[in-house]
């Protein structure tokens, strides 16, 4: 299971990798250079490729100062996917993931602003 070391404003650490880029952290991969179609918003189409593989719960780290901003459809139609959302700042994500059961959960992390 991916575990999330570290963080500090345009970087964190998984296993012992350091990442520069947004990235998602799923249970058994990670998916670098994460890119959504609008540099501070998500929706649901930014998680296209990974959803089949979204666990329970998925922790959305909405940056350093939390200018990132989820669609509330996108949440929404999460939701009723049976996945349980958290949209908090990267380093409250990063905190909450550390807490939780990775085998169950899953990060998209926006490392900056």
């Amino acid at each position: 299971m991916a575990r999330i070391e570290d963080y500090a404003f345009g970087r964190v650490l998984v296993d012992g990798e350091e990442h520069l880029r947004d990235l998602i952290v799923l249970p058994h991969r990670v998916v670098r250079g994460w890119w959504r179609r609008e540099g501070h918003g998500l929706v649901l189409e930014d998680l296209e490729d990974v959803l089949e593989e979204l666990p329970e719960r998925l922790v959305i780290g909405t940056g350093a100062d939390g200018r990132l901003r989820p669609d509330p459809l996108a949440l929404e139609a999460l939701r009723k996917r049976g996945i349980e959302v958290d949209a908090v700042p990267t380093g409250e994500a990063v905190r909450l993931f550390a807490q939780l059961d990775p085998s169950r959960t899953a990060a998209a992390l926006h490392l900056t602003c």
